[in-house]
């Protein structure tokens, strides 16, 4: 049945069956069946041509997200799949009660991390393959080792590749006819098929099979009726070459599910709640996180996550949130403020009341936000796909018009069989099945060396494209953790006085946070240790909630933290300390005042530090052609300070800030309707589903799992110079890539000519193929001597 049958017999709302029931606006199905993006593209066109119907299928994901009137059933939609050649089923949704399970049955992989099994079976084909063809290859090259009666021990090892480890080409192959489609399946194959055949016939009924013939190394073109030839090398090694690129595309397909996974493991897995007794008392009880209800209270001390969403009612403390709001700064909470699961409590105990448990909590959202998000991206169809579709019609037609011509020559029913099955060999894609594997195996290589890690063949076509590059700030062009930025200290208090040592200010200051445990107490107690070393003890300290701290270090009264907390104690900022206070809040930075035995001494500022590459990285980008956009949960103020730090043109459209992960994935989404062709940077989870939506993600290696299994590209050195090195390795990479596929399909068509004029000789043809595939193989070495612009 063709794709235009199933669709005309599908196209009007289809008549329900009993039980049926009606799909909502949007229904989710896992796909089965898939063996390349054209499947993909194809079963997105046959769901499409359903009346009302939009769908977009990921070969990654292996899902369909499909819009559909009420009117049209998901059994409708199922059956529609399944006439296209495919499987379909409504997707087994994950266990919310079991955070160490993974993300369903869809991620094709299991808790125990055994392999999955269709990862499994690929490899058993292979191994099979290799094991099976080297010796066919190797008797068919080497005449010398042509042994009496070497062709039926060639036919016997290549039976099982040709039959068993080529089964999923021939079942794709199969399917692709049915709806009159041609891919790289189909051209594998046509050509292993064509092979085996015409060798079967050789021995069989030819010469080929007489104990002591041998194929003679001569590189002639002669005419040949074809009995005495064999082509067994070709099918099996065609077979095996392809089955390396299969496997590890396979493998770096199936890692599209890990976002998912390592998003629900970022969740707390156990959590202390507070019980009340009969007798009013109130106790303590650690439960899994999955007995956790709605309207509970539980505690979280220093250091621990907050295990769901909720509301604070006892305590005050700071929330680091960084890994989903992207805010470097924590957040100061206290009675009635909302927190939300995963974030991490840095210094006071709280007691939190459960608001949301489960599916409804901001991180399983955000979870939903990436799945979607890598469901909707459209997948790359493979070049090989896209010029199989044309060529493989092609060489069919040409066979044709072979087999004909030789007969209506009078040449005899042999000959132009000969010839036509030659034209179907010659076309067997040898050079092919190398020209992808062996540039990306190269190509990632040379990358892991720069410290790029690619994940697969079907992102390089994105490189291509990019005309904008969006960036997260923290931990991206920042180091993500706060620093101590400059110590500011007041004007002399007087005539014949001097101006506060900044090294002294700082090591009274830095020994006082050192008994805190705020972030910004710890960034400038790192600072002060680093400059004047150990630091004092202190005695009488006291923490005062969401102002500072106070103590008697080496006999002085020190007071360190916001301003008011020195208002309080009647020790104001001066004028010049006041203004510095109010340029860096401006600016976007916390500022901490110090109070030295009843004076201000100085104010220190602290904020998130850009990377000393960062201005760098832009510029690079900048010269590939790359428009530079800053993204980042932080404030206004904030983003355009690191913005102007690092080179990026401050304005509406290329400084946006104050957005909530959503937010980031919806900048993306308007950027690609604008016709941007889009990379995004970024480090946390809150970046992770506008990795997954973007045209080319790219996740900094020191960021969460989150961002680097939702990127296409990880950037294992956390340095922003390494996009950059990204882009051009990918770009350099699928140049090789198009010039191997020119030259292996060079190779056919030069060859073409001669089998259809029966001139094939099988050593011509061995030697042909052998030459396509050393070129293809030195082509991609070439990617080892490759070095990015600057290094």
């Amino acid at each position: 049945m063709s794709t235009t049958d199933t669709s005309s017999r599908t196209g009007e709302a289809p008549h329900r069956a009993p039980g049926d029931v009606e799909t909502e606006t949007e229904t989710e199905l896992a796909i089965s069946g898939m063996t390349c993006a054209s499947c993909a593209n194809r079963i997105e066109r046959t769901l499409n041509k359903l009346d009302g119907v939009s769908a977009t299928v990921n070969y990654a994901t292996e899902k369909a997200k499909i819009s559909a009137p009420h009117g049209i059933s998901t059994s409708a939609l199922i059956a529609t799949v399944d006439a296209a050649g495919y499987q379909a089923r409504l997707p087994t949704p994950p266990e919310p009660t079991l955070p160490d399970t993974p993300a369903g049955p869809d991620t094709h992989a299991d808790h125990t991390g055994q392999e999955p099994d269709e990862l499994r079976a690929i490899r058993q084909r292979l191994l099979t393959s290799i094991v099976l063809s080297v010796p066919v290859v190797v008797l068919a090259m080497v005449p010398a080792w042509q042994f009496t009666n070497w062709q039926w021990i060639s036919l016997t090892l290549a039976a099982p590749v040709i039959a068993w480890a080529a089964w999923p080409f021939h079942r794709a192959a199969w399917a692709n006819l049915r709806h009159g489609a041609a891919t790289m399946d189909t051209l594998i194959s046509l050509g292993t098929l064509a092979a085996f055949a015409w060798s079967l016939y050789s021995l069989l009924f030819g010469t080929a099979g007489i104990p002591g013939m041998t194929h003679p190394f001569e590189l002639t073109i002669s005419p040949s009726d074809g009995a005495g030839n064999i082509y067994l090398e070709v099918a099996a090694g065609v077979t095996t070459f392809i089955l390396v690129g299969r496997y590890f595309e396979a493998r770096s397909k199936r890692r599209a599910g890990a976002a998912l996974r390592a998003l629900l493991h970022l969740g707390a897995k156990d959590v202390t709640v507070l019980r009340e007794r009969p007798n009013g008392a109130r106790v303590e009880e650690r439960i899994p996180i999955g007995q956790l209800a709605v309207g509970d209270r539980f505690v979280v001390r220093p250091g621990e996550k907050i295990a769901t969403d909720g509301t604070v009612v006892e305590g005050r403390s700071a929330v680091d949130a960084s890994m989903l709001t992207g805010e470097s700064i924590p957040v100061e909470i206290g009675a009635g403020d909302e927190v939300v699961g995963a974030t991490i409590n840095t210094s006071g105990r709280l007691v939190v009341q459960t608001s949301r448990v489960g599916a409804d909590t901001q991180l399983a959202q955000m979870a939903k936000l990436v799945e979607d998000a890598q469901t909707g991206k459209a997948a790359v169809q493979r070049l090989a796909d896209r010029i199989s579709g044309v060529f493989v019609p092609i060489v069919i037609a040409l066979s044709a018009v072979t087999l004909a011509f030789w007969l209506g020559t009078g040449a005899g029913a042999a000959a132009a069989f000969t010839a036509a099955v030659a034209v179907l060999i010659i076309a067997c894609p040898c050079a092919l099945g190398l020209a992808t594997p062996t540039a990306l195996l190269v190509g990632t290589g040379r990358g892991a060396q720069l410290g790029i890690l690619i994940k697969g063949p079907e992102i390089l076509e994105s490189t291509r494209r990019v005309d904008t590059v969006v960036l997260d700030k923290t931990g991206t062009i920042t180091t993500g953790r706060m620093s101590l930025l400059a110590v500011h200290t007041a004007d002399p208090l007087g005539p014949g006085t001097d101006r506060p040592s900044a090294d002294e200010v700082l090591r009274l200051a830095g020994a006082l946070e050192n008994a805190s445990e705020h972030p910004v107490a710890a960034a400038i107690t790192r600072a002060a240790r680093e400059r004047v070393g150990e630091l004092p003890e202190v005695s009488e300290f006291g923490n005062h909630e969401g102002l500072g701290v106070r103590g008697v270090v080496d006999g002085h009264a020190v007071l360190v933290g916001r301003p008011a907390l020195l208002e309080q104690w009647s020790q104001p900022l001066p004028e010049d300390l006041a203004i510095v206070l109010g340029a860096e809040a401006r600016r976007g930075r916390t500022v901490v005042a110090v109070a030295v035995d009843g004076q201000p001494r100085a104010v220190l500022v602290v904020a998130d530090a850009v990377k000393p590459t960062s201005a760098e990285a832009i510029a690079r980008l900048r010269r590939l052609g790359l428009t530079p956009i800053l993204l980042t949960g932080d404030n206004q103020a904030v983003a355009e300070t690191v913005a102007r730090e690092v080179g990026i043109t401050v304005g509406p459209d290329t400084v946006i800030a104050d957005v909530l992960p959503s937010d980031k994935l919806q900048v993306i989404e308007d950027l690609q309707a604008r016709g941007r062709v889009v990379a995004m940077i970024g480090d946390g989870v809150n970046d992770s589903a506008a990795l997954a939506r973007a045209d080319l993600g790219l996740a900094m290696g020191t960021g969460s799992d989150v961002a680097i299994e939702a990127a296409d590209i990880t950037l294992v050195r956390g340095d922003l110079r390494a996009a950059a090195d990204a882009i051009e390795l990918s770009r350099r990479t699928l140049a090789t890539i198009k010039g191997n596929l020119f030259w292996a399909f060079a190779y056919n068509i030069a060859a073409l000519p001669l089998a259809a004029l029966g001139l094939l000789n099988p050593m011509l043809a061995g030697a042909a193929m052998a030459f396509s595939s050393v070129f293809v193989v030195g082509n991609s070495l070439r990617l080892r001597r490759f070095r990015p612009t600057g290094h």
